[in-house]
């Protein structure tokens, strides 16, 4: 499958989760369960390495030729156009309700909207439901695994990663076109390079919540697992499902001391670039 579209930096991750918690919840504090910490942080940093490169400019010439509205009208239309990833796993979870809701939703914002580039749905009553095969497979049982950074595709875990190639292949529509055309020129691809620049873009009016990170890495590890959690709960996960999240079922867990050394490790390493330096605790 084409690899462009997830070709999003932990950056792009954090923006949006960061975003997303901010509506109801905060941050988790830091877990030590990250056996994968070494290997995870050298791909936070190449995956960094590569927007601060490429990607990045790019979303900010995307921005200088656009306006706010014409950005908003085609990131209506990229979410539209990928609504089968959700309505295609909400049958996966046995939910044809949703399916069903999420079904009409598309078809709303394919006729009323313009072909998705409004979003007279939401105003009548059907919000965005976002869904994927890693949230189906945790609803059946499966257990997340490791946290994983993934080059070019970012924050993950052995559970989640597995969302790239089944809703890539099966259900993604820009996927499927490209796939089922010639490439004389790889013109083609050109519809997935414009959803990466304009999600790209999004996560630009969020930087601030990277830059004000004792350690990107840590923050974005945090909030990528914390949305995923939300997900998989419809926005409500139990008590003791968010105290594990945190650390708080762990013998020795003093937020105070944690709290405590994060404010050490600032101190210590003032100027460092986060991304690529040793846990604080």
């Amino acid at each position: 499958m084409p690899v462009l579209p997830s070709l999003l930096s932990p950056r792009r991750w954090l923006m949006l989760a960061a975003v997303a918690l901010l509506a109801g919840c905060t941050i988790a504090p830091p877990r030590t369960d990250d056996p994968l910490e070494k290997f995870n942080r050298k791909m936070y940093g190449f995956n960094d390495a590569l927007d601060r490169a490429v990607i990045r400019p790019v979303a900010v010439g995307y921005r200088k030729v656009t306006n706010p509205p014409v950005r908003r009208s085609i990131g209506d239309f990229f979410t539209n156009i990928r609504m089968p990833i959700t309505i295609g796993n909400d049958l996966l979870q046995a939910r044809p309700i949703h399916a069903l809701r999420n079904t009409g939703r598309m078809l709303i914002n394919l006729t009323v909207g313009i072909g998705g580039f409004f979003d007279p749905a939401t105003k009548m009553g059907l919000p965005l439901e976002n869904t994927d095969f890693g949230v189906t497979l945790a609803r059946w049982g499966l257990p997340e695994g490791d946290y994983l950074v993934l080059p070019f595709f970012g924050p993950s875990t052995v559970r989640d990663m597995w969302r790239i190639p089944v809703d890539g292949y099966f259900f993604n529509p820009l996927s499927r076109y490209a796939r089922h055309h010639d490439f004389k020129a790889g013109q083609y691809y050109l519809p997935e390079l414009i959803y990466l620049i304009s999600e790209r873009s999004r996560a630009m009016d969020a930087e601030d919540f990277l830059k004000s990170a004792y350690d990107p890495y840590v923050f974005m590890r945090d909030a990528y697992r914390q949305r995923r959690l939300y997900l998989i709960y419809d926005g409500n996960p139990p008590a003791n499902v968010i105290e594990k999240l945190q650390g708080l079922d762990e013998n020795g867990y003093d937020p105070e001391q944690l709290l405590d050394e994060q404010r050490q490790w600032e101190k210590q390493h003032q100027g460092e670039n986060p991304a690529t330096a040793p846990p604080a605790y």
